[in-house]
């Protein structure tokens, strides 16, 4: 009998994690500096566009020469 609960309880929290999930995926992301309800293609081109442009100006910054002793 006891064996019959656990696996109920079991299957029950399965049951809620995977609603909890489904929820998760289908719901929109949420990205920073993205356009808010747009596609994810949308906001994935977006996001690489901006590290893109993070990259491009760190190389641009003069590297500091060291001190020859």
């Amino acid at each position: 009998m006891r064996g019959i609960f656990g696996i109920l309880g079991l299957l029950l929290v399965l049951a809620v994690v995977g609603l909890l999930a489904k929820k998760q995926l289908s719901s929109t992301i949420a990205v920073p500096g993205a356009t808010p309800g747009a596609p994810v293609q949308q906001q994935s081109q977006q996001i690489q566009e901006q590290v893109k442009q993070s990259v491009e100006a760190a190389m641009q910054q003069a590297r500091p020469v060291p001190d020859d002793k």
